[in-house]
């Protein structure tokens, strides 16, 4: 693509972005910042307007969150999520159970309708489609295993979607009728941007983005600014915080990276396979609010932070959801990080022992 075309269509979809945003503000939507230019930018897209995502912005909107999220692990917070060990396991045994059910429905909806897929390659496709995982991974270990990879990356993103949508607003209605009142300890210590401060943390924070790519870590714009403002917040070093104009710009940005991914062809794409990642995904929300309430019965942590904790989100959106709305992003943070690490690193494994084993016992038996 020509350069001019190129900037052109980034520059159309910030301006969508940002109308879309400032709507919501007006609806007085939950994240509105986010919610806006998802929902807009993925309207244009599916009508046909070229929208693009540029790579650059959206690891900026990354690199700021995670930075804005490591200033609320102070000592006393970090205190606290170390005794909640157990249930951060409970959480992270959660998501794998969830996640194998999932799949599992995937598989029972869509088996006659993929008949060019082999058992093998229909288990493959619904295993990693159901894994509550980052997309990018998720598709790769499926490309691995000869599934199809763009019904993988369809039903991690239409999961990504339906959750921050209907969280949020959950969420928002609850703290109307009920009230949503958690721990203030669980707020950040600096509230206010300052100078030099901002700098320092920039530099701090980057430095560690730039590390974990080099390093090929996951979500390294994420992680790495995450994990260097915590460890300075963990030991008493509070330059400065990163104030609500910064979140907003990155937020913004996250939520168009999320739009984006919602063209035409999706919509097109095996539309009984995303009604069923649509009913499943809604199935899976409702069950996390049960899941939340009964280990927040356990913990004495207010209902809410767990069921953002324990949902089928991904970490930047169900933690930008707890710091907007004042929900313990701190303990939402640590239960989604670990869960994505644990997943990443137990759920190709558990494929091989769980679903190959399976699917060979089945052909055996049919011949």
């Amino acid at each position: 693509m020509r350069p001019l075309a190129y900037f052109s269509q980034i520059a159309l979809t910030l301006l969508v972005a940002v109308a879309s945003a400032l709507l919501c503000v007006w609806l007085r939507t939950p994240i509105p910042w986010m919610l806006g230019p998802l929902l807009g930018v993925a309207a244009f897209s599916i009508a046909g307007t070229p929208m693009r995502s540029s790579g650059y912005l959206r690891n900026v909107g990354q690199w700021v969150i995670g930075a804005a999220l490591g200033l609320y692990f102070t000592a006393e917070v970090g205190q606290l999520v170390v005794g909640l060990w157990w249930a951060i396991v409970l959480g992270i045994l959660w998501a794998l159970a969830m996640g194998y059910g999932f799949g599992l429905w995937l598989q029972h909806r869509s088996a006659a309708d993929l008949p060019e897929l082999s058992a093998r390659d229909l288990r493959a496709t619904t295993y990693f489609a159901g894994a509550i995982g980052g997309a990018s991974e998720m598709a790769l270990l499926a490309d691995r295993n000869r599934a199809r990879t763009d019904l993988v990356a369809a039903s991690h993103s239409l999961r990504l979607v339906l959750v921050v949508v209907c969280l949020p607003f959950g969420m928002q209605w609850f703290q109307s009728h009920w009230g949503l009142h958690v721990n203030s300890s669980l707020l950040p210590g600096p509230r206010l941007l300052q100078w030099p401060g901002i700098f320092y943390l920039a530099l701090a924070t980057g430095a560690g983005a730039l590390l974990m790519q080099a390093l090929k870590r996951n979500n390294p714009w994420f992680m790495g600014p995450l994990l260097v403002a915590m460890g300075l917040t963990l030991n008493g070093v509070q330059w400065t915080a990163v104030s609500s104009e910064m979140s907003n710009m990155a937020q913004l940005f996250i939520g168009i990276s999320l739009g984006v991914r919602f063209k035409r062809e999706f919509v097109r794409t095996a539309p009984k396979w995303l009604l069923s990642v649509a009913i499943g995904t809604l199935g899976m929300i409702l069950a996390s609010v049960v899941f939340g309430w009964a280990l927040a019965w356990g913990t004495g942590l207010h209902p809410a932070t767990l069921i953002l904790g324990t949902s089928p989100g991904g970490i930047a959106e169900m933690a930008i959801t707890a710091k907007v709305l004042e929900l313990g992003a701190p303990v939402v943070t640590a239960f989604q990080v670990c869960r994505l690490i644990a997943v990443l690193l137990i759920v190709a494994p558990l494929y091989k022992w769980v679903a190959v084993p399976e699917q060979t016992e089945r052909t055996d038996l049919t011949q």
